[in-house]
């Protein structure tokens, strides 16, 4: 079966949330399903238009365009599943900010923050089925296994303003990790550029090389546990790199208790005796002005980690 997207030609006059909106950005949730290769072929065949005129995928959408959207058919996704109802209360009861533009939740660990890569959903598809008339927007992103503060816009004059508040590094994000090992220092800064690389199994790998993005990060110690060699710290990011920590971490030779992919695998084991099951990192606060206030969130440490400290103690 197929389900019909358009069924001939539509055209629209630009929304008023997508104004300075990308126009591959826009059809990505406006034709909502699709796969983004064939978006980006209707852009490159002309099928989509702006004033009756071909443009490419960075063209940014103005108030008086009108957009020329073909007809598209989509095959009927079998066995699509949807947010149980256990992840929507748990979001429901653990917002920690909301207003009329900005809402910040505690995300859980173990679920991704959007659908995609063989995930039918994520935290994104679970907020917009609690919040169906709101237009939500990832502001940033967390890893999976990362627990803690995530912001999501209701308009896109906060998704703008917020993008140029993390771009001028003007949000302050401090995260509590668990590392295997003691810094060298009582605050150690980190300044090493990263590079993602693919391997065959299509498995995503941070590594640091000068060919990479630059990237900052810095670790207070806030307690040694001299008995296990471990450290609980606090990490500012002053960059927003993908698995920044957990990479930086690994470069100091402190990696992160309970991660698979870049941690000591003795380290991990030993961790179990805990019941420590997941990484060991949670985006703890957030502070950054908005309009005449200024905003402090923070997320209180999931229970599973903090039983961990209280067994160290």
């Amino acid at each position: 079966m197929n389900i019909d997207i358009h069924h001939s030609v539509y055209f629209l006059k630009t929304p008023s949330n997508a104004i300075g909106q990308r126009i591959d950005n826009f059809l990505f949730k406006y034709l909502k399903g699709i796969p983004k290769s064939r978006i980006y072929r209707l852009l490159r065949k002309g099928e989509v238009r702006v004033n009756k005129k071909r443009v490419n995928a960075s063209y940014r959408l103005l108030e008086e365009d009108n957009i020329r959207i073909p007809p598209v058919r989509l095959a009927a996704p079998k066995g699509v599943k949807k947010p149980g109802q256990s992840l929507l209360t748990y979001l429901e009861n653990n917002i920690l900010y909301e207003d009329k533009q900005l809402l910040i939740i505690n995300k859980p660990a173990g679920v991704a923050v959007h659908g995609g890569s063989g995930l039918s959903y994520g935290i994104i598809e679970a907020m917009r089925m609690l919040r169906p008339k709101l237009d939500l927007e990832l502001v940033h992103r967390l890893d999976r296994e990362t627990s803690g503060c995530l912001m999501l816009s209701k308009k896109r004059s906060m998704l703008r303003y917020l993008h140029e508040l993390l771009r001028n590094n003007q949000i302050d994000k401090r995260y509590h990790t668990l590392l295997c090992g003691r810094l060298e220092k009582q605050t150690m800064k980190v300044q090493a550029a990263l590079i993602k690389n693919t391997v065959r199994s299509g498995e995503r790998i941070v590594r640091v090389s000068e060919a990479g993005k630059p990237a900052s990060s810095i670790f207070q110690q806030r307690h040694y546990y001299s008995k296990d060699n471990l450290t609980l710290a606090e990490v500012r990011l002053l960059t927003g790199r993908t698995h920044q920590i957990r990479v930086h971490a690994q470069y100091m030779g402190t990696p992160l208790a309970g991660d698979e992919k870049y941690g000591n695998r003795e380290c991990n084991q030993k961790m179990k005796q805990w019941q420590l099951k997941r990484l060991f990192l949670h985006a703890a606060s957030l502070r950054f002005d908005l309009s005449d206030q200024s905003l402090h969130i923070d997320a209180p440490l999931p229970d599973a980690l903090r039983k961990v400290i209280e067994q160290l103690q």
